[in-house]
């Protein structure tokens, strides 16, 4: 593992999902283990007060929660870590994501290693992995009326359940297809298994960088996921005689879109850093969080 370095007084800011009583237990558990090594605890205002006092040195505005952090640590699930890269990506800060939740792709350790996570972290073992993200803009008539980002995915998704949503899709500039669906989103490597997985898109490891196009309940006969090249430019136009949609980025950043949008995805130059613990290959992460069944049919014959 890389021994990082880190200049002066040490510090972490640190996100916690503040909704469970065990959550909050184990954050005083977490603060008291790092103010023993040493090290200053931060935490946003939003979530200060559901946080004991103990658990903290300083508290800081969404916005710059993350300035001059060694990492973010996070407690959740992968809502809590998206919600931390929120917070870090625009000063490169590193996330380290725990997993009090479910499946959880994105976070690095589970419940069971929480100690271990602390500790690592207390003697700076560890490294860092660049995840790939998008930049995210949606634009009427030449106009830019939003512009985000995503780690997991950018979606387009029709606003009202009753009607269809009409789109175009384009890959550089030329389209590639046309269907009336519930929506359709552009994912990364890292949201494969996410939102992009459950609308029947392919896996993709983490390590290679493309852009993955997959459709939501399409009415057409070619509307099935497909891979392109990170370098390209996926976009998607609501049709300006149909029905209005909502544009969402990891589940977090909604913006309604009238008919007639363009939203335009390509590869961001801004990466988020994820905290590395262990160097298992991913291929063991996917069979141990979906519990795949890794015996073939073609096991020793049994008498």
């Amino acid at each position: 593992m890389t021994q990082l370095t880190v200049n002066g007084d040490r510090e972490i800011l640190l996100v916690v999902k503040t909704g469970r009583q065990t959550n909050l237990r184990l954050a005083e558990k977490v603060a008291g283990r790092f103010a023993e090594a040493g090290i200053r605890l931060r935490v946003v205002e939003d979530e200060a007060a559901d946080l004991d006092r103990s658990c903290y040195a300083e508290v800081a505005p969404a916005s710059t929660a993350a300035v001059g952090t060694e990492l973010v640590f996070a407690l959740g699930g992968d809502g809590t870590l998206l919600r931390a890269a929120e917070l870090a990506r625009p000063f490169g800060t590193p996330v380290l994501g725990v997993n009090l939740g479910r499946v959880g792709f994105l976070v690095e350790a589970d419940m069971d290693d929480l100690d271990e996570a602390v500790q690592r972290v207390i003697d700076r073992n560890y490294h860092v992995e660049e995840r790939m993200t998008l930049d995210v803009a949606a634009q009427v008539q030449g106009e830019v009326i939003a512009h985000t980002w995503a780690l997991n995915e950018a979606s387009v998704e029709k606003s009202s359940r009753e009607r269809v949503l009409d789109v175009v899709v384009e890959v550089d500039a030329r389209p590639v297809s046309a269907y009336g669906c519930d929506g359709v989103l552009c994912a990364t490597p890292s949201g494969s298994t996410a939102y992009a997985f459950s609308a029947g898109g392919p896996v993709v490891w983490p390590d290679l960088d493309a852009l993955l196009v997959v459709p939501s309940n399409a009415h057409a006969l070619f509307a099935r996921p497909f891979v392109v090249s990170p370098n390209s430019v996926v976009a998607f136009e609501i049709d300006p005689h149909g029905h209005p949609a909502v544009l969402c980025c990891d589940g977090r950043r909604l913006v309604e879109l009238p008919a007639g949008t363009r939203v335009e995805v390509a590869h961001s130059s801004t990466p988020v850093k994820l905290v590395r613990l262990k160097q298992d290959l991913f291929s063991d992460r996917l069979v141990n969080k979906f519990a795949l069944p890794v015996q073939g049919w073609r096991g020793p014959v049994l008498d």
